[in-house]
């Protein structure tokens, strides 16, 4: 990820004449994390790259509305996250089925995805990381992939730290029961 000062930006952004450059500035800094944070919640490139420039849509035609009460990078992880959310949903609802069949069907999507190369450990882990309902498998991925602090992830899901660390700690022994049975 290519370091930027948010302040800068943030301000830059609050200026009508820098806003664009500013606003290209940040997507080249968070394209890549947005898109691995979406990507492990769908586990489809096609599908991670169109929330991706969803969330990017959205953030530019709300940029207005960001109060710097939060990161820059908070906010739109945040978008991110909601945008992968109601995609989610809508899969579910379209199809009509459970999230259990929808979890199923990522799974597939996964194993038939040209850019995963993983080996069988890391398909497992990838099975039991669905076995996990939607918002505590967001919570797990970042903090375990994305290595935030609690801090963070509360901001950016308006969770409180407790609440986190009790969905964190239940989704490592969920994911831990689904890898010793399948031993």
């Amino acid at each position: 990820m290519k370091i930027i000062d948010e302040s800068q930006i943030v301000e830059r952004l609050s200026k009508p004449e820098e806003r664009k450059k500013a606003f290209e500035e940040m997507v080249c800094a968070y394209r890549e994390t947005v898109y691995w944070q979406i990507r492990r919640m769908v586990f489809n490139h096609d599908d991670a790259d169109d929330i991706m420039q969803n969330t990017f849509v959205k953030a530019w035609t709300s940029i207005d509305k960001f109060r710097a009460e939060s990161k820059l990078s908070t906010w739109l992880y945040r978008i991110a996250m909601n945008e992968t959310l109601t995609f989610l949903s809508r899969q579910q609802q379209r199809r009509q089925v459970s999230i259990d069949e929808v979890d199923n069907n990522l799974l597939n999507t996964l194993e038939s995805d040209y850019y995963f190369d993983g080996d069988e450990l890391q398909y497992h882990f990838q099975q039991a990381l669905q076995t996990l309902p939607p918002k505590q498998r967001q919570v797990f991925n970042l903090r375990y992939f994305d290595e935030m602090s609690y801090d963070n992830i509360s901001s950016m899901l308006g969770t409180s730290v407790g609440a986190l660390k009790a969905s964190y700690h239940y989704a490592v022994i969920k994911i831990q029961k689904y890898l010793e049975e399948l031993e």
